[in-house]
This record gives C-alpha cells, sequence and structure tokens, in this order.
C-alpha cells in the first residue's frame, strides 16, 4: 500500500525520540537535609536566649490550664453546662458555642487585669528596663488581685493547712502555689450555687408537665418531650441569655 513505509518509519522514529529519556541516566534530585546539634555558646547571651526559649515554649504549652486556673473561665464554662441541662437541650448550643462565649466573656472580664499586666510588666520588659523574674513578680501582682477577690477565707485555710503553711500576715505572704487551687474550689463553688438557682425554674415546670399528664392518663407520653418547648419559651420569653451573661458578669465586679 502507498506511502505505508514511510508512516511506519516516521511510527518508529517517534517511539524512539520518545524512549531516549527514560534511556538516558536520571538526574540527581537534590534533597534537603536537616542537622541538629549542641554547638559551644559563644557568649552567655546565647544560653540566655535559649533559657528564654525555653521558657517562652513552657507557658505556651501550660496556656489552657493558666486559663483555667487562674481566670474567670471554670464559673462561665460550668454554669452555662448547668444551664443547657436544666433546659434539656442535650447538644443545643453545641459545646463549641459554650467554649467560645465563655472565651470571649473571659478576655472581656479579664481586660482590665491584662491590661495593667501590659503596662506593667510586659511593656518595661519588651523595652529591656526590667528583667524577666522582675517581670513576671510584676505580672503576678494584677491576677493574685483578681483572685484574692473571689477566692473564700475558708478555701485559702483549708489550703494553707494542707501546705502546713504558717499563718499569714497579710496577702504576699500567701504564695501563689496555695492561692491558686483555694480560687479553683472557690469558683467551683459559686458556679454549682449558680447552676443549683438555674435549675429551679426549670425543675418547676418538668413537675407542673409531669403532674398535668398524670392526671391525664397520659403516662406513656414522656414529660420531657412537652416540656421542653415551654421552658425554651419561658428561657426566651424572659431573655435569658442577658439575665445570665449580665448576672455573671456582675457577680466578678465588672
Amino acid at each position: 500500500m502507498p506511502g505505508a513505509p514511510g508512516g511506519l518509519a516516521g511510527l518508529a522514529l517517534l517511539a524512539v525520540l520518545l524512549a531516549l529519556p527514560a534511556l538516558a541516566p536520571a538526574q540527581p534530585v537534590p534533597l534537603p537535609t536537616l542537622s541538629i546539634g549542641i554547638e559551644e555558646a559563644t557568649s552567655p547571651r546565647q544560653v540566655s536566649v535559649l533559657i528564654e526559649l525555653l521558657l517562652i515554649f513552657t507557658v505556651l504549652s501550660m496556656a489552657p490550664a493558666i486559663l483555667l486556673m487562674m481566670t474567670c473561665f471554670t464559673r462561665l464554662i460550668v454554669v452555662f453546662s448547668f444551664l443547657r441541662n436544666a433546659i434539656g437541650t442535650q447538644q443545643m448550643p453545641p459545646n463549641q458555642v459554650l467554649v467560645g462565649l465563655a472565651l470571649f466573656l473571659t478576655a472581656f472580664i479579664m481586660t482590665p487585669v491584662f491590661v495593667q499586666i501590659n503596662e506593667t510588666a510586659v511593656t518595661p520588659y519588651m523595652a529591656e528596663e526590667v528583667g524577666a523574674e522582675e517581670a513576671l513578680r510584676t505580672a503576678a501582682v494584677p491576677i493574685r488581685e483578681f483572685m484574692f477577690k473571689q477566692t473564700r477565707e475558708k478555701d485559702l485555710e483549708l489550703f494553707l493547712g494542707l501546705a502546713k503553711s504558717p499563718r499569714p500576715q497579710n496577702k504576699d505572704d500567701v504564695s501563689t502555689f496555695v492561692l491558686i487551687p483555694a480560687f479553683m474550689i472557690s469558683e467551683l463553688k459559686t458556679a454549682f450555687t449558680i447552676g443549683f438557682i438555674l435549675f429551679l425554674p426549670f425543675l418547676i415546670i418538668d413537675m407542673v408537665v409531669a403532674s398535668v399528664l398524670l392526671s391525664m392518663g397520659m403516662m406513656m407520653l414522656p414529660p420531657i418531650m412537652v416540656a421542653l418547648p415551654f421552658k425554651i419559651l419561658l428561657f426566651v420569653l424572659v431573655d435569658g441569655w442577658y439575665l445570665i451573661v449580665g448576672s455573671l458578669v456582675r457577680s466578678f465586679g465588672v
């Protein structure tokens, strides 16, 4: 058939050209290397910088615990959890919403404390006017004042006795490691007290609905299912979020 040999030759030439790159030696692909080692420091400043970085990473890793232990976050999230259980909405609002609301309220309530820490400790330290130890001592003062205002004397005496510490003459004699757990259990008691008060109106609705259903002979109908719309309606009519959030913020003296 005319033209067939030429066509076959062209196809053979094209196959050879395509196979040449595969037959050529593969070029080495440069790979990055990573080396970790310990070298001798040439100045004390290099050692101090490494120690500061280690302390910063340690504080960052403990930031969630610091947020839970030394701020108002614990009271807020416990009360919100009690509220959700009292209404009986199961996972509404979801945990992410409650935690986010508690975090923003924590930032709002703790803003005066954070501003004072920034003015008295962080800014002088960044300007190299004070050392790290003095900056930490200065930053602890506003936090300790906040915790002292929310801590009951009974709880403070409990941990002073457990630590076998001598009776302090003033607040400065109280160790921070004694103050933090006393502040925590005081916050938990306050949060549980508020949660109990929140439960009462919703418990009354549950009891009324259960009594009505029982008197009507509807024993197979779950009272919780019938009471839930009434509890949500009550919470909306009284503007519950406004009342609860306002009361929580005012309870910290804001």
